[in-house]
């Protein structure tokens, strides 16, 4: 017998993708500009440098960050958006709007 195939969320594929307790703040600081590592530790104090890079890498690997190495010492690596990411600012915005409703900071 078969399983019943579910049908998936559309909303689950953004989760899938901005889902992550630091994600939603890195996208936040880059939508100002391309940043640092530096500049996004020192923006995000709570997270980890282990945890940045990993959250990072995820935003990579799913198109919506862009990473740029200089080829000098010491290393200078430069995170931006990538137009998939640009597309995110309103629904971070609706986001944003959203929890100010709530009276919750």
């Amino acid at each position: 017998m078969k399983q019943a195939e579910t049908a998936k969320c559309p909303a689950e594929t953004t989760i899938d993708v901005i889902g992550g307790r630091w994600k939603i703040p890195i996208l936040w600081h880059l939508f100002t500009g391309t940043k640092r590592f530096s500049e996004l530790r020192r923006a995000l104090p709570d997270c980890t440098q282990k945890m940045l890079t990993q959250q990072l890498r995820e935003l990579e690997r799913d198109g919506v960050v862009r990473r740029k190495v200089y080829p000098e010492v010491p290393p200078k690596v430069e995170y931006s958006l990538t137009e998939r990411g640009k597309s995110l600012k309103p629904v971070v915005k609706a986001m944003c709007v959203w929890a100010e409703g709530c009276g919750r900071d």
